[in-house]
């Protein structure tokens, strides 16, 4: 599997990971990725939808009201201010964009942004600019205060590994050794879910040279995706590569 020629496709595994998150949750609510806000090419990574007046338990999701825009920057990217304003501007478009006035009250929205760096820089132009404060709710998790719509801050590394191992895994920073050996068992008991496939063949692909040098897990690799690697080698995407 050489991916060096390759873009990593982490939207797809970012939207697998947050219904994983959500666990039992997800049957009360609906996942509308890269959902269009009208006919220009303006979308929204994920527009979570949740049934009216149930409150969401699990950690990202207690923020969550009936209609959740969020917002997902990849390893590589960095969050600043004017996507901020962007993705403000799209739940505002969204609240707005109805055939019937009010539709979607604006005490029903909120705004997640989820990304890999803390935004310094960000949010203290917010602070200066609109008084909005940060309030770190626990590990990886910050509600941004101050404002009509509710929005909170998910930094992916700093997420607990406890409460949120797979988001927090899709990175492309994994360490051989424990986190590999790790990441692929807890995989290989659920790898019969086809979200649970998304999302370990992106964070496969971002750190597939760390998997290459855990070297003691090359008999459980060859085991665990004995499937997967026949049929890749099979269309030639493994060729060069040995485990």
């Amino acid at each position: 599997m050489n991916t060096n020629d390759e873009k990593i496709q982490w939207h797809p595994a970012f939207d697998a990971a947050l219904q994983i998150e959500l666990g039992e949750e997800t049957k009360y609510l609906e996942f509308d990725s890269e959902h269009l806000l009208s006919k220009k090419p303006m979308q929204i990574d994920v527009l979570v939808k949740n049934e009216r007046h149930v409150k969401i338990q699990k950690n990202i999701g207690r923020i969550f009201r009936q209609y959740n825009v969020v917002e997902y920057k990849s390893p590589e990217d960095d969050l600043n201010i004017d996507d901020f304003y962007k993705v403000y501007a799209y739940a505002c478009i969204y609240k707005a964009d109805t055939e019937t006035v009010d539709f979607i009250p604006a005490a029903e929205l909120t705004i997640t942004f989820v990304c890999y760096h803390y935004p310094r820089t960000m949010l203290q132009k917010l602070q200066r600019d609109r008084q909005i404060t940060v309030e770190n709710m626990e590990s990886g998790i910050y509600y941004l205060m101050g404002d009509a719509i509710p929005m909170q801050l998910i930094i992916v590394p700093r997420l607990s590994k406890t409460n949120n191992y797979w988001l927090n895994n899709l990175r492309n920073d994994l360490k051989s050794g424990g986190e590999i050996r790790n990441f692929i068992e807890k995989y290989g008991e659920n790898k019969n879910s086809k979200l649970y496939q998304a999302l370990a063949d992106t964070i496969m692909r971002a750190n597939w040279q760390e998997l290459k040098e855990e070297r003691k897990m090359c008999e459980a690799l060859r085991e665990l995706f004995a499937d997967d690697l026949r049929e890749s080698k099979e269309e030639g995407i493994m060729e060069g590569v040995e485990l």
